[in-house]
């Protein structure tokens, strides 16, 4: 279906929203649930086609402003965030899922290829890094540190979340940022950090710091690997918009990607804290045992993969 046959398909009905918005037109209430959820269908599937700038900007208008009258009278605006948490975000994840998937992949499986490699070429971590980096992290998690994962610039627990925080928000924000080179830099920083993920923990495992290190990453690897993610699958939608910007201009093309990767920004950011703060005060416990670590962390990916696959679906716009 091209433009002009969609516009005309589905014109009466934002006539209809339009009336209504301005108070010229009453909707029963037992439609408006799938109504709005027809109309921001409608707003997805111009985006998904690259329809005019135009006819996407007024279909944004449109829906933020039914959403606002919809949902506003029913829901103070503190709430708004319980919204975003509990629809907006899953669904934003799912509907750039093939973002999502390829950015996973560009993460996960140099990291998983690099550890398999340390255990057959031990020297492969001096590719990626230094004498002096590797010889700091193995003092990280030395049975015999005595703070575990905590650099030497972190004295005390909240100054190793300040540092965490740091550390993950300066890789998410260069595997979204990279999307701006038509997508090269999202791809890179997602390789390049994976394959160093990989090579530490292939390393690590390799010396023999198993308990250390897997009972340290266990809680937060999946807020925080699922942040960076993400952020990644973000650059990706930006990139897109660049290489491929269909009937737009790349300005609009690029305008309404970035509108669309905005949950998943906003998505990475609160689980890149959420990391850093399992990582500062739970991933440092000596006192708990290993298997209760491990439980704790495969937990916390079922509970992400539930969140993001099952979360809001009745409210699913494609």
């Amino acid at each position: 279906m091209n433009e002009v046959q969609f516009v005309a398909r589905r014109a009466p009905d934002w006539d209809a929203w339009d009336r209504w918005l301005g108070g010229g037109e009453a909707l029963p209430a037992a439609q408006m649930p799938a109504g709005f959820r027809a109309l921001c269908q409608d707003l997805a599937l111009a985006e998904q086609r690259n329809y005019s700038g135009q006819l996407v900007d007024a279909l944004q208008r449109r829906v933020l402003a039914a959403h606002q009258r919809v949902y506003g009278a029913r829901q103070a605006a503190g709430w708004a965030w319980l919204r975003f948490l509990a629809y907006e975000l899953p669904a934003a994840v799912r509907a750039r899922r093939r973002s999502v998937a390829v950015a996973g992949l560009l993460f996960f499986l140099p990291a998983m290829v690099w550890i398999v490699l340390q255990q057959y070429f031990p020297d492969a971590v001096y590719l990626l890094l230094s004498p002096n980096a590797v010889r700091d992290i193995e003092s990280m998690y030395d049975p015999a540190a005595a703070h575990l994962g905590r650099p030497r610039e972190a004295s005390t627990a909240w100054m190793m979340w300040g540092h965490y925080i740091g550390n993950n928000v300066r890789i998410d924000f260069q595997c979204f940022a990279g999307g701006m080179a038509f997508g090269a830099g999202a791809v890179f920083f997602l390789l390049y950090n994976g394959m160093f993920i990989g090579a530490v923990a292939g390393h690590l495992t390799q010396i023999g710091f198993i308990d250390t290190f897997w009972g340290f990453v266990a809680g937060h690897s999946a807020f925080e690997l699922t942040g960076a993610v993400l952020s990644g699958a973000a650059g990706l939608e930006l990139g897109m918009a660049l290489i491929a910007p269909g009937r737009r201009t790349r300005a609009d093309a690029l305008l309404a990607r970035a509108r669309g990767a905005l949950p998943l920004i906003a998505g990475a950011a609160m689980l890149t804290f959420l990391a850093a703060f399992i990582e500062a005060f739970w991933s440092p416990l000596r006192g708990v045992p290993f298997a209760i670590k491990q439980a704790v962390g495969a937990m916390f990916w079922l509970l992400l993969a539930l969140y993001f696959g099952l979360a809001g679906r009745g409210g699913d716009a494609a």
